[in-house]
């Protein structure tokens, strides 16, 4: 929303050239006085400085009075303009692995320590931030999942909830990735007038824990309308775990500053997420590195765009009352002097 100063009737302001042509026309300053001299020379000493003075003044203010009055007519307000989004954008719901094995480190630079968990939450704040008209939420799960953030336009809301995730924040372990796809689409079917309802699921794990297997969670998503893009991520090579705290998520570090390393993870079998996107009309990736994974999520920002149609219109402050209100103060002015000091004597 903005103020923009304007005139509801700006060509009325053209009435103000007319006030030069008039003082030109007019000739004079004010009236003579009626007091009868003996001399003119007298008269003209007398009364003449005192005379054009006032004249000037007076005649000065009821200009300015009539100058005031036309530009209250003209309208004077305060334009306040703003922007509704009249079409709805594309409901997305986010749901991330938090399971242990996200805490591997092999998908950034040895020396960056980052691990799979840190690069994916970084990627999915760059990708909210290009999506402002979408309403969006996030599922965190592990063993059970959990809702993070409803279906929200409130982006800045959802980045703080998803800056307090970490490794560990879920005790209860394994992979639920069938139990998050089911919430996720039952959370999206529950928003009315949704024009587009996507599912990005985010894992690096087989599921293993659960009561809804993937397939059938694909099934139902379907069903409720929801398409399903699956990103598996992960190298495809044994990687190490490292030691971490489960109340923070922060790595264990030796004496030395290097990190402890734990379980030898196995690549995951990916097929299962292949299958699950296909069942919805959605598409599988696959992401070894941060770059990868970026790319993806660009990809997918191009691929569901929201058509958002944008209404402009204005409320408006009237102003006319400050011009008019001066006006008569000098109109009031002018005839307090006209009869105190610059009365004229008959």
């Amino acid at each position: 929303m903005t103020g923009e100063f304007e005139f509801q009737f700006p060509w009325v302001l053209a009435l103000l050239g007319l006030l030069p042509v008039y003082a030109l026309l007019r000739g004079q300053t004010g009236k003579l006085s009626a007091l009868t001299f003996s001399s003119a020379d007298i008269a003209r000493a007398a009364g003449a400085k005192a005379r054009s003075a006032a004249g000037r003044f007076l005649f000065f203010l009821r200009l300015l009075v009539v100058a005031l009055g036309i530009v209250a007519l003209a309208g004077p307000r305060l334009a306040n303009y703003h922007v509704e989004t009249e079409t709805p954008g594309i409901d997305i719901m986010l749901v991330l692995d938090l399971s242990w094995s996200m805490e591997a480190i092999d998908m950034g630079k040895p020396a960056e320590k980052l691990s799979r968990f840190a690069i994916a939450s970084g990627v999915l704040k760059d990708f909210i931030a290009k999506r402002p008209n979408d309403r969006i939420g996030l599922i965190a799960f592990s063993g059970v999942p959990y809702l993070t953030s409803p279906l929200t336009l409130n982006h800045d809301w959802l980045v703080e909830n998803l800056s307090r995730l970490h490794i560990g924040i879920i005790s209860d372990l394994g992979t639920a990735i069938g139990d998050a796809v089911a919430v996720a689409g039952q959370r999206l079917k529950a928003v009315p007038n949704s024009k587009s309802r996507i599912m990005i699921l985010l894992t690096d794990g087989d599921n293993n824990m659960g009561k809804i297997d993937p397939l059938p969670a694909a099934q139902l998503a379907a069903a409720l309308g929801v398409k399903i893009y699956a990103i598996g991520i992960g190298i495809e090579a044994p990687c190490n775990m490292p030691a971490f705290d489960p109340a923070t998520g922060n790595f264990r570090l030796d004496a030395n500053g290097n990190i402890i390393p734990t379980l030898l993870l196995q690549p995951a079998n990916y097929t299962v997420l292949g299958k699950m996107a296909d069942l919805s009309g959605g598409h599988f990736f696959r992401a070894t590195n941060q770059h990868e994974l970026q790319s993806i999520y660009n990809q997918i920002d191009r691929l569901e765009k929201s058509e958002v149609k944008l209404r402009r219109f204005a409320t408006y402050e009237p102003l006319f009352a400050w011009p008019l209100l001066a006006a008569l103060g000098l109109l009031a002015l002018e005839l307090i002097l006209v009869n105190t000091r610059f009365r004229r004597v008959p």
